[in-house]
């Protein structure tokens, strides 16, 4: 039986989706396409009809988790309009984001693997990347783009940082106590570095 275009689309959709959930949450290769293809409803066969390879659903699908998480922190900043920065490293420090990686964000998950995946994936995640330094550099202190954009590196690498950390270790008041230390330290993280600018 013969698909219709928009049809096909939304199982596309549905396959990115589920992707950028599911690597996130049990990595690059915690997923095979077949059960990826059933946990959506379609067959092994039907992927090669969507994506050349899973390089390709995975520069999509890691697109797609940075594009979300970055809409979700955007929204937090707008919010507190007083102090969107602390109110964004409280979010990402979440004991939340901690405990549902797959919704939360894709290089406190899997940013470790990225290193070793073809550079087309590198391109597709480093294009959002830029814009996620963008959109936290309007946010930061400093007198010039390039000390406001050097300032949001800092931040989101301690962020990242400090999920990972929480993530690794199994004493629970020892996971919180990182969180919440460098969500307390977030509003002077790289003030060394916009006074050399």
């Amino acid at each position: 039986m013969k698909v219709s275009k928009q049809k096909r689309a939304e199982h596309r959709e549905q396959i990115i989706t589920a992707a950028a959930k599911r690597f996130r949450e049990n990595g690059f290769d915690g997923i095979g396409v077949a059960d990826l293809m059933k946990e959506v409803g379609l067959t092994h066969g039907a992927f090669y009809g969507h994506f050349g390879s899973k390089e390709e659903l995975i520069s999509l699908a890691s697109q797609r988790a940075l594009q979300e998480t970055a809409k979700k922190w955007e929204k937090v900043m707008e919010e507190a309009p007083d102090k969107p920065l602390e109110a964004f490293a409280k979010f990402y420090l979440s004991k939340r984001h901690q405990m549902h990686p797959e919704t939360g964000c894709l290089l406190a998950s899997v940013g470790s693997e990225l290193d070793r995946q073809p550079r087309a994936v590198k391109d597709a995640v480093m294009k959002e990347q830029l814009n996620i330094f963008d959109m936290l550099s309007r946010v930061m202190p400093g007198k010039t783009k390039v000390a406001k954009k050097k300032q949001a590196i800092v931040v989101l690498a301690g962020l990242i940082g400090a999920m990972i950390l929480a993530r690794s270790i199994p004493d629970a008041a020892l996971s919180e106590e990182i969180l919440d230390t460098v969500s307390s330290a977030v509003p002077t993280m790289g003030i060394g570095l916009i006074s050399l600018l």
